[in-house]
Formats: C-alpha cells, sequence, structure tokens
C-alpha cells in the first residue's frame, strides 16, 4: 500500500518546505489542503509491470495520487511522466491533475491506472537522474513489445542488445540465447536472434545505466519515439493519424510521417464537436491554408487529444506553468482545462539548483543491481554520461597525519549528507556527529547550510595522484561543485583525500573536517577580532600600503607556479624542447628573486608602520612611497625578462600543437590544484602585476596633498610605472586576447582553426536558441568575425560541442518578441542561415545586441567573410526555426557509440562553465576588467544560519574568489565563482549589528563576509561588484586600443 501521508515527497527530498511537495505555486501562496473524508484504493501499474495500491482521499485531486507514486518510487523528475486510465467510455485518457480523483474514475476497484511517460524531451540528456533514465527505458522497452516503436531490423536488434546487456550483463552466448528465449521484446524476435547476439558482443564492461543511456540516444532518433497516434480524417476523408510531440504536431499515414506542424507556427488549437481545428501564423511561402480541419472519431476522443497538445505545448514551450482563468461571471464558453505542474524549463532548473540526495532502487528485471550512490560527496545533477557507484571507497589520511577530532575513521557510520543533497532524515541509522565536534555556535545547523565551491574537478583524472588535501569537487552542477563542511572541531588534517565515489557498501567514518574552516586554536571570537582591528594604524595610506603586500604574496605564489612547481614537473618528464624551457623558466627566475625581496620590503615598512618593530618610531616609516620608487627603478631593469612573456606564451601554445607529450603534461599539469587557473593566465601575470602598481600608485597620489612628505616619491613613482605600462600594453592587449582564444580552444571541440591572425574574442554566454524543439540551452562565442553555437557535449571532457556558426559579414539582427511570443528574444539573419535567441534577462539581451552589433560593424569594414570554422557545414535550405534543430540531433547511429568513450581529464569549472551553470554571459570587456581588479586577503566570512565568523585568507581573480587557510598555503581549498552573484549590504533584519559586513547570495545561497577596516571593505566592494555586474565598453575603450592577434 503506498501510504501518501507517510511519504516524503520529492520536493522535501530536495530540502524544500514540507508538504510542499513539487508544487510550482507562487511565491507566498500555499499548497491547497489534501481534503479528508473517505479513502479509495486505486490500483498503478508501473513501468516495470508490478502493481502497486495506493489509498487517497476520494475528493483529492489527480496530482495527489501522481505526487504519491513519485515519491514512493523517490523520483525527483516525476514530471515527466503521467496517470492514464481507461474512462468510463473505454478511451484511455490521461488523469487530470486538478480535477478529483473520484469524478475521473468511476469505478476504481475495476480500473488499473498505469504509470508511463507522458512527455518525451528531445533530447535524453536533459534526464538528469539514472532513475529516471531507467524508467524511460523501460518505455522504449514496452514500446517495442507492443509494436508502438517501429524501426527497421537493425534498430530493433540494437535496441534488445541494449536491453539484454542491461539485464544480464556481459555477453555470454549461451546465456543470450537463453534469456532471449524466455523473454520476448519486439515481436519478430526468433529472425532476428543472431543480430541481438552479434550487437550484444560489443557491449561487454558496459553497467546498466550505460546501457540505457545508449538505448535512449539510439531511441530518440527513431521517428516513432515517444509518438501515440490518434486515429482521424482530413477534409478528403483520407484515414490519417494525428500525434503530438515535443516540437508541435506531427501527422502519419500508417507509420509515415507526411506532415508535421512546428509549434512556432501554430497560432492556436482548438476543437468543435468531432472536428480539431489549427490555425496557423501567415506565411506567404506556405501552401497551407490558415485553418487545418482534421475529423475525429467523437467529442470525447478529439477534446482528449486537444487537451494532450495544450499540455505538450505547455511543458516544452512555456518558462512557468499558465495562471489560471478567471471565472466568468454569468455563464462559461469553452473548456477551462488548462496544463498543471511545471513546465521542463522548471523541471531542469529545479533539479540544477537541488543537490539531492541519492537513494537506491532496484532493476526489475536485472540480475545486476544498480546503486545511486549515498557519497559524502554532492551529487552530480549534470552528468552527462551515466557512471555506476563504485563498490570500493577510501578515507586515508597524509602521512603522520592525525584524523580530524583525534580520532581514525571507523566503518559502519554514516557519512554526512552534503549541503544541498540533505532533506529530512529518512535512514533508520541515527545520524552521529564527528568526533571532536560540538553542536554549540550553530554547528548543527551548519552541516546542513555550509557549503563552498570547490577549487577543481578531480573526479575525472584517470590517473592517481599522490595523496593531497582534497575537496571532493565534481562538475556538472549548478553551482559547479560544492562541499559540505562543518565549521567546528579538532585540528585540521595535513593532508586529506576522499573517494569521489563512496559506496553505501563502505560507509566510512564522517569526521571529514575541512581545514578551510577549522582553526586549529578554535573559532576566533568577535571580541578578539574587535580587539585587533583597533590596533592598527587608522590612516587609508597605511591600507593602501597593506594592500600592496598582500596582493604582492598572491604574485609571488603564482610565480611560483611557473618557477617551482611547473619547472619541476617539466625536468622529471623529457617533453619539452630544451629551447622552449630556456625561453620561459630563466625570464620568470629573476623577477620571483626580485618580488620576494619587494615583498620583504614592504612588510618590513608596515611593521615598522604598525609599530611591531619599534613602537616609538615614526614619522618618516609612516609611508610607503619610497619603497615603491625604488622597486619600480629596480623593475626597469628587468623590462627584458617581461618582453620575452609573450613571445613564451606564444612559443608554449605551438610546442603544444605539435608534441602530444606536451600537450599530455601541460593538460595534466592544469589539473594539480596548485594550477587553479589556466597555465598561459600564469605566463601573463607579470604584465598584469604592472597594471596594479599603476592603480595603487594613483590611489596613493590621489589620497596625499602635495604638501605630503610621501607625495613626491609617489608621484615618481607612478611616472616610471606609467611609462612602463605604455611600453607593454600593446603587447598585454595582443597577449590576452591570444590567451583568451587558446583558453576557449580547450572548452569546444568541433572547431578546425579557432586561433588566426586578426581574431578577436568579443563576448560568450548562455542562451536559448529557439528551433522546431522549443527553447533549448545552447553555449555562444561571438568574435569580430564570427558567432558560434555550441552545446554541453556528452564527452567526460565536459567541453562544448559547436553545432553551428554564422558569419557576420551581411548578418542582420531585430527584436522579436512579438512575433515569437518569447520573452528578451532577437532573429539573426546570415546570408545562409537565420535563427532565434532568447536571453535569460533583458539586461542580458541588450549587452549581446550591443556586442553583435559592433561585431556586425567590424564584420563589414573587413576585406570578405570569415574563414569556415567547422570542418564541414552542412548547408541550410530550412526554415530558421527548423534548420539548426535537425542540424544538432539527426546524427547517425554511430554517434552514440562514441559519445561515452573516454577523454582526456579536462578542467570543468571554467568561465565557459560558470556562464552556462548560471545561465549568463561575459565580455572581452568584462575580462580586460578583471585583470585590472585583482585583490588578496584576510577576510571573516559567515553562513547565513551559522553564529560564528571565521578567518581566512581570501584571493579574488578571475571572477572568483578563492579561499585558503592561510596567505601561506600553496593551493587553494575551494572556490566561489561570482558570476551570477549579487552583492549586496546585509538589512538590520539579518541582526548582523557588525561593521563593514557585505553579503553574497545567489539563489538560497548566501553568505558574509566581514572587512577589516573602511577602506578594505569599499575595495572588496569595488573588485566583486566588477564581476557580479559587467562593465560598460567604454570604460575599457576609453583607455585600451583594440589589438587583435
Amino acid at each position: 500500500m503506498g501510504e501518501i501521508e507517510q511519504r516524503p515527497t520529492p520536493g522535501s527530498r530536495l530540502g524544500t518546505a514540507e508538504n510542499s511537495g513539487i508544487s510550482t505555486l507562487e511565491h507566498g501562496q500555499k499548497p491547497p489542503p489534501t481534503p479528508s473524508g473517505k479513502l479509495m484504493s486505486v490500483r498503478i501499474q508501473m513501468l516495470d509491470d508490478t502493481q502497486e495500491a495506493f489509498e487517497v482521499p476520494q475528493r483529492a485531486p489527480g496530482k495527489v495520487l501522481l505526487d504519491a507514486v513519485c515519491s514512493h518510487l523517490n523520483l525527483v523528475e516525476g514530471d515527466y511522466f503521467g496517470l492514464e486510465f481507461p474512462d468510463h467510455k473505454k478511451i484511455t485518457v490521461w488523469l487530470d491533475l486538478l480535477k478529483p480523483i473520484v469524478k475521473q474514475i468511476r469505478r476504481p476497484k475495476h480500473v488499473v491506472v498505469k504509470f508511463v511517460v507522458k512527455f518525451f524531451p528531445p533530447d535524453h540528456t536533459q534526464l538528469q537522474e539514472e532513475l529516471t533514465r531507467y524508467l524511460f527505458a523501460l518505455q522504449v522497452k514496452q514500446d517495442l513489445a507492443q509494436g508502438r516503436l517501429t524501426c527497421s531490423d537493425t534498430s530493433a536488434a540494437l535496441l534488445v542488445s541494449h536491453i539484454v546487456q542491461s539485464e544480464i550483463g556481459d555477453f555470454d552466448e549461451a546465456s543470450d540465447r537463453e534469456h532471449l528465449a524466455k523473454n520476448k521484446y519486439i515481436p519478430q524476435q526468433d529472425a532476428l536472434e543472431d543480430k541481438i547476439v552479434e550487437f550484444h558482443h560489443n557491449h561487454i564492461g558496459q553497467t546498466p545505466a550505460e546501457s540505457d543511456f545508449q538505448l535512449l540516444e539510439i531511441a530518440r532518433r527513431l521517428e516513432m519515439y515517444g509518438v501515440r497516434l490518434h486515429p482521424a480524417k482530413d477534409r478528403e476523408g483520407t484515414k490519417i493519424n494525428l500525434a503530438v510531440a515535443n516540437t508541435g504536431i506531427l501527422v502519419f499515414q500508417g507509420f509515415t510521417k507526411i506532415n508535421a506542424f512546428n509549434w512556432a507556427k501554430v497560432r492556436k488549437l482548438s476543437f468543435k464537436r468531432k472536428r480539431f481545428l489549427i490555425k496557423l501564423r501567415p506565411d506567404v511561402n506556405s501552401s497551407y491554408q490558415d485553418t487545418l480541419e482534421f475529423l475525429m472519431a467523437s467529442r470525447d476522443f478529439c477534446k482528449s487529444f486537444w487537451k494532450i497538445c495544450v499540455e505538450h505545448h505547455a511543458f516544452f514551450r512555456l518558462f512557468e506553468e499558465p495562471k489560471p482563468k478567471p471565472k466568468p461571471v454569468l455563464f462559461s464558453r469553452g473548456s477551462s482545462f488548462r496544463f498543471s505542474g511545471r513546465t521542463q524549463k522548471q523541471v531542469l532548473d529545479y533539479v540544477k539548483e537541488g543537490g539531492h540526495k541519492k537513494v537506491q532502487f532496484e532493476r526489475k528485471h536485472s540480475k545486476i543491481h544498480s546503486i545511486r550512490s549515498l557519497a559524502t560527496q554532492p551529487a552530480e545533477p549534470n552528468s552527462e554520461v551515466p557512471k555506476q557507484a563504485q563498490q570500493s571507497a577510501s578515507l586515508t589520511f597524509g602521512e603522520g597525519a592525525a584524523s580530524p577530532g583525534g580520532q581514525s575513521c571507523q566503518p559502519g557510520r554514516d557519512p554526512p549528507a552534503s549541503a544541498d543533497e540533505r532533506g529530512p532524515q529518512r535512514n533508520p541509522t541515527p545520524q552521529r556527529s564527528p568526533a571532536g565536534s560540538t553542536k554549540a555556535d550553530g554547528a548543527g545547523r551548519a552541516e546542513t547550510e555550509e557549503e563552498e565551491e570547490v577549487v577543481k574537478d578531480r573526479t575525472q583524472q584517470s590517473r592517481p595522484r599522490p595523496p593531497q588535501p582534497s575537496t571532493g569537487s565534481l562538475t556538472g552542477s549548478p553551482h559547479l561543485s560544492e562541499l559540505s563542511i562543518n565549521s567546528q572541531g579538532g585540528a585540521a588534517p595535513t593532508s586529506t583525500v576522499l573517494s569521489p565515489n563512496l559506496s553505501p557498501d563502505t560507509k566510512q567514518a564522517s569526521p571529514l573536517v575541512s581545514p578551510l574552516l577549522n582553526d586549529q586554536a578554535g573559532p576566533r571570537t568577535d571580541d578578539e577580532d574587535d580587539g585587533r582591528r583597533k590596533r592598527f594604524p587608522t590612516d587609508k595610506a597605511y591600507f593602501i600600503a597593506k594592500e600592496v603586500s598582500t596582493t604582492e604574496r598572491t604574485y609571488l605564489k603564482d610565480l611560483e607556479v611557473i618557477t617551482s612547481w611547473f619547472q619541476s614537473t617539466v625536468s622529471k618528464e623529457d617533453s619539452m624542447p630544451e629551447t622552449l624551457k630556456s625561453l620561459i623558466f630563466p625570464n620568470f627566475e629573476p623577477l620571483h628573486k626580485f618580488h620576494t625581496n619587494f615583498l620583504k620590503e614592504i612588510e618590513q615598512r608596515l611593521a615598522l608602520w604598525e609599530g611591531r618593530s619599534n613602537a616609538h618610531i615614526r614619522g618618516d616609516y609612516q609611508r610607503i612611497g619610497d619603497v615603491m620608487l625604488k622597486n619600480i627603478q629596480g623593475m626597469k631593469q628587468l623590462a627584458v625578462h617581461l618582453w620575452k612573456h609573450g613571445e613564451a606564451l606564444e612559443a608554449l601554445e605551438t610546442g603544444i600543437r605539435g608534441s602530444r607529450r606536451l600537450e599530455s603534461l601541460c593538460r595534466d599539469f592544469e589539473l594539480q590544484k596548485v594550477c587553479y587557473l589556466s597555465l598561459n593566465t600564469f605566463l601573463l601575470r607579470p604584465l598584469h602585476r604592472l597594471m596594479h602598481y599603476k592603480q595603487v600608485l594613483e590611489r596613493l597620489c590621489k589620497h596625499h596633498p602635495p604638501s605630503h612628505a610621501d607625495f613626491r616619491d609617489c608621484r615618481a613613482a607612478l611616472a616610471e610605472i606609467t611609462e612602463m605600462v605604455a611600453q607593454l600594453h600593446g603587447t598585454m592587449i595582443k597577449m590576452e586576447n591570444f590567451q583568451k582564444l587558446h583558453e576557449l580552444k580547450k572548452d569546444l571541440i568541433g572547431v578546425d582553426n579557432l586561433v588566426i591572425p586578426g581574431r578577436e574574442f568579443i563576448r560568450l554566454g548562455s542562451l536559448s536558441k529557439l528551433s522546431g524543439k522549443g527553447l533549448q540551452q545552447r553555449m555562444f562565442f561571438l568574435f569580430n568575425d564570427v558567432l558560434l553555437y555550441t552545446s554541453r557535449g556528452l564527452t567526460a571532457s565536459n567541453q562544448f560541442k559547436v553545432h553551428g556558426q554564422l558569419p557576420l559579414y551581411g548578418m542582420t539582427m531585430e527584436e522579436s518578441e512579438d512575433e515569437w511570443g518569447v520573452p528578451h528574444c532577437l532573429t539573426l539573419r546570415g546570408q545562409r542561415q537565420s535563427i532565434v535567441v532568447a536571453a535569460s534577462s533583458r539586461s542580458e539581451m541588450e549587452k549581446w545586441v550591443e556586442d553583435i552589433q559592433m561585431a556586425i560593424d567590424l564584420a563589414e569594414k573587413s576585406s570578405g567573410p570569415a574563414p569556415e570554422f567547422l570542418a564541414s557545414s552542412p548547408p541550410d535550405s530550412k526554415s530558421p526555426e527548423e534548420a539548426a534543430g535537425d542540424q544538432e540531433s539527426e546524427d547517425d547511429l554511430s554517434a552514440s557509440r562514441t559519445s561515452l568513450e573516454r577523454q582526456a581529464p579536462h578542467r570543468g569549472n571554467t568561465m565557459v562553465h560558470v556562464c552556462w551553470h548560471r545561465n549568463t554571459s561575459v565580455s572581452m570587456v568584462d575580462f580586460s576588467v578583471a585583470v585590472e581588479n585583482q585583490l588578496s586577503g584576510n577576510l571573516l566570512r559567515k553562513f547565513k544560519n551559522s553564529n560564528g565568523w571565521q578567518k581566512l585568507w581570501v584571493v579574488f581573480t578571475n571572477f572568483c574568489l578563492f579561499f585558503y587557510k592561510s596567505h601561506q598555503d600553496s593551493h587553494p581549498l575551494a572556490s566561489l565563482p561570482l558570476l551570477g552573484y549579487s552583492l549586496t549590504i546585509p538589512s538590520e533584519s539579518e541582526d548582523l549589528h557588525k561593521d563593514y559586513v557585505f553579503k553574497l547570495h545567489f539563489k538560497s545561497h548566501v553568505y558574509y563576509f566581514r572587512a577589516e577596516s573602511e577602506y578594505t571593505f569599499e575595495r572588496w566592494m569595488e573588485v566583486i561588484r566588477s564581476a557580479t555586474s559587467s562593465a560598460s565598453r567604454a570604460h575599457v575603450l576609453s583607455h585600451k586600443e583594440s589589438h587583435v592577434y
């Protein structure tokens, strides 16, 4: 019996408010109470042919029953499914989610309601859960057996071979033939048995989850996939079949599709008695009449099909659930039926936002049990390639390191769920706290609320690495990766490794206490911090000088990435030519030596200024201009090395193109924690640092009056550094563009010649592309000669596959919200192809309009059209709404076999991925501003539901906050990409009562940070605001010339 009162809903499993289920009610609204009274028992037939009985109140709406079934299955993506049953006239209809069940199912004891797939998405990779894909695979299996999914013999045999692999595992001819003799998957199975066995032999090593993935990959390309035929006649009386899909309404003659009406072409759907009417948008190129009419068997058949069409249109085309129509005062006209539930966009956003807890499920027909991991790490909701949970796990500590809290790991204890995974506790085994941690000071709540965005993707590394402090990161979540962190506890381990695939069969203890949030001396109290802050000088010049010191520390660490870490890696393998070594390392080592001494001088001066060395010495030591002038004059002697850095960057990229061994070495080095940015970014750090010195000296000169003792030195130092910046400015602009093109090249597949002379990167970001399949998220890349659009790849490398290009030469652009009925919509008309795109907001659309128009103007001034990007650009003779949809998905069946191949590991938290998950964009102007706005220093950090503040060393660079335990650490422990976040000052209602506090929040994620002074507070606000809101193009173009590679 499925007792709905006792089962948590999918919504509660993801941490939503109790009893809210999977509702899409507006903020502030409450779901209608479940009617009490007499219960009725309803039998539900599941997709695996089992039957379950559910007791629901008679007057409850159909949504209550569907929620009960989804809750029983632990199904998060239940919106793709529905309940169908034969009504009193023996017509199979869908259960209306808004009407009382008793009014729809008249004799529940004699009716079996079927739980089946209702909405088939255009791409199975949009299904984020393994359980959802398994249920879809069962639906495909059922459709094959019933003859609904017609296809060629080869396709049928290939589909069955994946089903057999999922059910009995790897190939064994005797077992295969015995299994096929007992199970009939397709009507003419005997004739295809040899083909099935032959195909099954190719699937050795494939897990049930991968078999489901491949099954859906093949099935989705078939014409009858997800199609339910409804008999009808056209005006001439010819027998036809109507069907509805995610793309629109389809017309079949037998099993052959003879016509299709995309949603973009349909203006209105209606029915009048037995007549089903489709009103089309006017089109001068179309031979169709304005209104098409089809005759169905009866009014009930006609209304049933009309309802299905309304629901499909709303689910696949709308951003949110349509609002109910107001009730008429006197009389009603027409049907009041409307779609109820979340749209596909809402489902995708909902699953993206929730790091939901993975639970076990059983494959009824499979001899291989599939387990959705209960690992301590967060879920991977956007994993494109399904993987079975590993049946082994390890939680080890570095040599000589003690476990947090002084205890070693004990088996049999449940690991803590990660921040967003944790829902209501349903495990009968009580959850215990880690040894050494307490519930004081909000630590209990902190386990469920506190999270960090982790710096690297570690799950994709194929080779073992030495034990290092790990944060268990994953790519693919809406926040890239997140970490559950206990804010209280014992001593931090020096080296911790958490297996990324912790199996429920090998549950470890849960003392994984991140050193990021645990000070060995315990959390610092607010009084201690206030006392320490009061001892510092209050002069603004002191805090400017301190900024030079803190950022110099970070710069020195960045130089060590090249001079120490990268050089050490290169020396171990003979894969880099000596000429390249002599170009890189001899030009960085002198800089590292010079800036080591520079940092010592600055820190000595600050110690005197603060009174730490000689408490009574004042006056001459309360300045920094003389130190800056002396060292900037020294830097001029090193300019010969700075000139070589651009040459080194070009030589390294040339070497990578010519040597696979060097490419592999650099790629593996980028996966190390110490390389927290792309390798070529570190090569440009010395050029960027000059800009920082110039900014600091400008602030000092602005602060000091001309009569101040330090003013003369500051002005002289500013003149010296301005001269150096002017000399290197052209090289820096050229190299920034060159570096960005090569960085983008690593994120893209399907591009032949991205980096060519004269090409300039302008903007990248996420837009929704309108095609025959509705709005689909795509990643767009704008250059000064061409616009590329891509989709998230199906490969383990997390790259983006290029689907098409629009040369900007001859392109026109117009806003088309009214034409297509889509908010923030643009139509881009190229010479060979036109596309319709929609931005996530008005401001995003305006950014794209400005940059695309500028790029079109640049292309018009150039000599002619851009060279081809793609290895093969298919010609376009289709309408704008159809063109790219087919081009992107109608690949041959062989693509399904290559989509799961192992590829080289790839950094999964690049800016492209952040823009994809945050549904935003970033321009080269923003990157240039980000180069100038870098900052380092100590901040106190607090989570939304914790009481204590914690001191962290924080580095802001490349639109991201990187968190360290202290400035001495060689690599960050976690990171927080800031694109999409809002920066505000906390309100009085948040009850913080502290000075210099700012707040970062994105959806449900909230962080508070405290600075030590008014100056540092304003500086952090300034630089973070540059990452959370795009700069205007005039800001950069006013002082940067247009240099391209």
